[in-house]
């Protein structure tokens, strides 16, 4: 991760959430790939002036941080093997391939569980543009946890997806009140010099 202001977060571009076999393709792998989502995000990563950080949910033997609080994180426990670090599910998507910095966590959110905050502080990042799926559960609940810890958040709204066109609409209009506000790809470009 270089030094800068600015990083893009770049949230559950795995198999498990994109992939018509991972464990939530049933659901989010038909919208997904309708939308064009990974295209377009993976073009913004590439072109974007400032570190990609991606997060993968994974589930460590002993289940690392993992707290079954919710039916999502009670599902995700019950099948955790296929959410384990090194298993086909958990990897990047093969359009985020070569990806230098990669975090995994066991929280809806990808700056929980972990210390991403703290390292991206550290090197003086305080504005975060954030890209993944879903529109209405990580990007959401991650933008929502960056505003909380102090980082100034855009979500990427055409880098980003649901399972539901209208779900991912109220969702960005809920982040266009609880963030600094949404941007397309091509306006996050242009604050970011890409």
């Amino acid at each position: 991760m270089a030094n800068g202001s600015h990083a893009v977060l770049a949230l559950h571009w795995q198999v498990n959430v994109i992939k018509p076999e991972g464990f939530f393709g049933g659901m989010l792998a038909e919208p997904v790939a309708r939308s064009g989502v990974v295209e377009r995000a993976a073009r913004f990563h590439a072109e974007a002036a400032a570190p990609v950080v991606f997060t993968r949910f994974t589930v460590p033997e002993g289940e690392g941080q993992l707290v079954r609080n919710t039916e999502f994180m009670r599902a995700v426990g019950e099948a955790q093997e296929l959410f384990r670090p090194d298993s086909p599910g958990a990897q990047l998507i093969p359009e985020m391939s070569g990806a230098l910095d990669v975090v995994d966590n066991q929280k809806l959110s990808g700056l929980a569980g972990n210390d991403l905050a703290d390292r991206l502080t550290a090197r003086g990042i305080d504005t975060l543009f954030i890209t993944g799926v879903a529109t209405n559960l990580t990007v959401e609940q991650t933008a929502r946890h960056a505003t909380d810890l102090g980082f100034t958040a855009h979500v990427v709204t055409d880098c980003t997806t649901a399972a539901d066109p209208a779900v991912h609409e109220a969702a960005v209009a809920n982040l266009n009140l609880t963030t600094a506000g949404c941007l397309t790809g091509v306006e996050a470009l242009a604050r970011l010099g890409g």
